[in-house]
């Protein structure tokens, strides 16, 4: 199975893909999110891993949007535990480091260990697994990298410091996509369903508080909710929102049927069992 992913071979994406799909899944690389969902758009791929928040960094707004713009099935998602290492070529001492490279949110995570460490520069690289891939290539004079243990094997390098991140607590959520008429993925465990939605409603006094409602007279919980603009409509929003039950629940079914009636828009983007 093809699973689009943004980055290079080695990123914590790849990460996800092991834990959603397994060893035998065949991770595709792309240099940017809006050409992983064109890749499964077009079938060149049979689905997709993308990140959605992080609970440090929050939402990755760009994949919101690409949410709204591709009709694709959330099946399945998962959580990775973000740990930064630091990576360097075989046969270089920690001693020896003198610039470090990486995605820009990766070093920003890792501000501590450059405040003890105050001779390292930090540069700015396009990937987490993309900068341990150059340094293994380009062998930039002092050059080290902060990426996953999986960028450190599959590149042949080697960690000198593991768990260099500020925060232990440092989690990305993924996405699993495929095709509108795709079933959910099954999960191990009994981890409850999440429906994920989109909706719009008119610019006027209680709008929101109407539409959350079809929710609350059915005790539903609600468990993430995120506003984007509304492309077209100057201070008018989208409203994401992602709750426990699944689309076809008699509770979700009558709360998603009084909702249609008072929004201007709603899309359903999938049911999936929650990440354990």
């Amino acid at each position: 199975m093809r699973v689009g992913f943004q980055g290079e071979l080695g990123a914590f994406s790849q990460q996800a893909i092991l834990q959603l799909l397994g060893a035998k899944a065949r991770p595709v690389p792309h240099v940017r999110f809006d050409q992983v969902f064109a890749a499964l758009n077009k079938g060149s791929v049979d689905a997709a891993a993308i990140p959605i928040e992080n609970t440090l960094h929050g939402s990755i707004y760009d994949n919101y949007d690409l949410l709204l713009k591709y009709d694709f099935a959330i099946t399945a998602e998962t959580n990775v535990r973000v740990v930064h290492n630091l990576i360097a070529p075989p046969g270089m001492s920690f001693a020896q480091v003198r610039t470090v490279y990486s995605h820009p949110v990766a070093i920003n995570q890792c501000l501590d260990f450059f405040a003890r460490h105050k001779r390292i520069e930090r540069e700015s690289f396009y990937d987490t697994a993309g900068s341990v891939k150059m340094i293994m290539e380009q062998r930039p004079a002092g050059g080290a990298a902060i990426a996953s243990e999986l960028a450190a094997k599959i590149y042949k390098a080697r960690i000198l410091k593991r768990g260099i991140e500020d925060d232990r607590q440092n989690y990305t959520r993924f996405f699993l996509l495929e095709s509108a008429e795709s079933k959910p993925r099954r999960a191990a465990g009994k981890t409850p369903w999440k429906t994920s939605l989109v909706f719009s409603t008119r610019n006027v006094p209680g709008a929101l508080f109407r539409a959350l409602s079809a929710l609350a007279l059915r005790d539903l919980n609600l468990v993430k909710i995120e506003s984007r603009p509304l492309r077209g409509k100057p201070w008018e929003y989208l409203f994401y929102l992602d709750l426990l039950g699944r689309h076809d629940d008699e509770a979700v079914k009558n709360a998603l049927a009084h909702l249609g009636e008072v929004a201007d828009f709603l899309r359903v983007l999938g049911s999936y069992r929650a990440a354990g």
